[in-house]
């Protein structure tokens, strides 16, 4: 019975211990960095996946109804296909950035430093972490413009999608339906010469209700709302980063004071000690 209640005893400090330990850990998880970490990675899938499926959708539509001759959309064929490849890039790139930056958020958490006591700063650590200020905020920059630009798309299918909606409407007074039109030459999307260019009347009711046309028009939307959602973790990243550079900045000054007084109480030491041992060999 004793030998029971010794190993019960165990037993409960091995569960205590396993739960203090897995207290600390949650303790130095960097859940400010793992949020936008999770925020940036959903907006640049949202945006790389819903835009590419997106501008493949839009060659076809293109194609099919404004421009059926090869040579009058071969360059922007060439753009989109260029634009791809970049969203492949952007893909790569910001999985690759978002994984950094959360490693760095683990290192320059204060919970850190409450695991690790001999926690220490270094003038490489802190040039590091300004890096990554600077470079996230050069990529906010970008991205704004990246979020302006996917809006383009969404209004050029809005404005279709009103007209259609519009002309299907039993309010309005049409005289003739065919008489209203789609040019998407004045976007500077095609070429002016392209054939037909536009689609009127009925012609552009049909192209409303095709599913390439709903395909595009929402995965647009989506990959916009993606490009907001980056831009908004790359905001949260910034202000994580500037806090962490902050609190290293901070901690560095802080152990050089520490070193000091140190020093400066061990030369006070040494200096009683001589002195109680000059009195010592004088009495």
């Amino acid at each position: 019975m004793e030998t029971t209640a010794d190993e019960n005893q165990d037993q409960g400090q091995d569960k205590k211990g396993c739960f203090e330990c897995c207290i600390k850990c949650l303790g130095g998880v960097p859940y400010a960095s793992l949020v936008a970490t999770i925020l940036c990675f959903s907006g640049v899938a949202l945006f790389c996946g819903c835009g590419h499926v997106a501008l493949t959708s839009t060659v076809s539509m293109l194609e099919n109804h404004f421009s059926k001759i090869n040579s009058d959309h071969a360059v922007l064929t060439d753009i989109i296909q260029l634009m791809q490849c970049v969203i492949y890039g952007i893909a790569s790139f910001f999985f690759l950035y978002g994984i950094i930056l959360l490693a760095e958020g683990f290192y320059t958490t204060s919970a850190v430093k409450e695991l690790h006591h001999e926690f220490k700063t270094t003038i490489c650590s802190r040039c590091i972490s300004g890096m990554f200020v600077f470079l996230t905020y050069i990529l906010g920059v970008a991205w704004l413009g990246v979020f302006g630009f996917s809006a383009v798309p969404v209004f050029l299918f809005y404005n279709m999608w009103s007209t259609c909606t519009a002309m299907k409407s039993p309010m309005a007074n049409v005289t003739s339906v065919d008489s209203i039109c789609v040019d998407v030459r004045q976007y500077g999307i095609i070429p002016w010469n392209a054939t037909p260019g536009k689609a009127c009347g009925s012609t552009l009711g049909d192209i409303c209700n095709t599913s390439e046309f709903y395909l595009s028009y929402h995965l647009f939307i989506v990959a916009c709302a993606g490009a907001g959602a980056t831009v908004i973790a790359l905001i949260h990243f910034l202000m994580i980063l500037s806090a962490n550079w902050a609190y290293l900045k901070d901690a560095s000054h802080t152990h050089e004071y520490q070193d000091i007084k140190v020093k400066e109480e061990q030369e006070l030491q040494d200096i009683q000690s001589r002195s109680k041992e000059c009195l010592n060999s004088y009495t």
